[in-house]
């Protein structure tokens, strides 16, 4: 089944999903990946070089897509409050900056950056289901959820049960899944895979799959606290994930790799590694993310240099 990633029928995705068995044998199913090859091609589009005209445009662009963010145990509305003013103004000094895709924080927050971004379009994700760690009951990760949609969330960012998947309850998973779809309402879900814990691209391939079957908006690399986090080869897998789901169903799945993302030059990388993949349909901030807050400096910093032809003192943008 899927070896040779034939258009997939829905009736055959609807089938796979009616039993634990069928599940497996659905995930199971699928097409090895070729780690050699996934390696070299992510390898392959890195070293592709964006001319000076298009680079403002893509830093401008990458600008628009970054979820900013602050998950620490530290966490203050002061700090949130200050987070959501740069979401909005990146640079103060330049209107021309565009403000982020959102300001992602955990749920209890949420109000205060609802209240800090009023009458803007940027969008205020939450963290839940027991985020990071995702080990927590199915009532609590649920009312997680709840809570940060109470709260006014915009987007909810959960975390699958790793130990879950690798010990193979595939519809475990699947149902937990759609336990918080149905919590987030209208809010957009984005399932964290936290790749760097599933060890193989072929365990990756096979979450990618069992998230977007379950009625994920969004796939998500990673929480930002397990080494290794977003990686080339890793999101190139993912990508090519949602190219195939796409296919099979005509539904449009958005993708978002987090941590380690922290220079103009990774940016532009993932950039490149979307357009190759799926095109510029999925150029934008609706169906691509990016989970990097330190990013965000270098971005401004790169982009002053363009504009001005000398980068600025270490004071131009703030520390977060």
């Amino acid at each position: 089944m899927l070896k040779d990633h034939p258009l997939v029928l829905p009736e055959l995705l609807t089938e796979a999903t009616n039993s634990a068995s069928a599940l497996k044998k659905f995930l199971h199913g699928l097409s090895q990946v070729d780690k050699v090859g996934a390696d070299a091609r992510a390898a392959m589009l890195a070293t592709r070089s964006i001319k000076t005209s298009a680079k403002l445009e893509g830093i401008d662009l990458a600008i628009t897509m970054i979820d900013l963010t602050t998950l620490e145990g530290s966490d203050t509305r002061g700090k949130v409050k200050t987070l959501c003013a740069k979401a909005r103004r990146p640079d103060p000094l330049d209107p021309t900056v565009p403000s982020t895709a959102a300001v992602c924080v955990y749920g209890d927050l949420v109000p205060f950056a609802k209240l800090e971004l009023a009458d803007s379009d940027i969008k205020v994700a939450a963290v839940a289901t027991a985020f990071p760690s995702g080990r927590a009951s199915k009532e609590v990760r649920v009312q997680d959820v709840r809570e940060a949609v109470a709260n006014g969330a915009d987007e909810i960012d959960m975390v699958i049960d790793r130990g879950a998947f690798l010990e193979g309850r595939y519809l475990e998973v699947y149902d937990d899944i759609q336990r918080v779809k149905a919590a987030s309402g209208t809010a957009h879900l984005k399932v964290i895979l936290e790749t760097g814990e599933l060890k193989t691209y072929d365990n990756v391939k096979r979450a990618s799959w069992l998230a977007m079957l379950a009625g994920a908006d969004f796939i998500k690399t990673s929480t930002g606290k397990i080494s290794p986090a977003a990686t080339l080869p890793v999101t190139l897998v993912m990508l090519q994930c949602i190219r195939d789901f796409h296919k099979a169903t005509l539904r449009k799945i958005g993708m978002k790799p987090a941590g380690g993302i922290k220079t103009t030059k990774d940016a532009m990388k993932y950039l490149v590694l979307v357009k190759e993949t799926l095109g510029d349909a999925w150029l934008t901030p609706t169906l691509f993310r990016l989970g990097a807050s330190s990013l965000l400096n270098d971005l401004l910093m790169q982009r002053q240099r363009m504009k001005s032809g000398h980068y600025s003192g270490p004071d131009y943008v703030s520390i977060d």
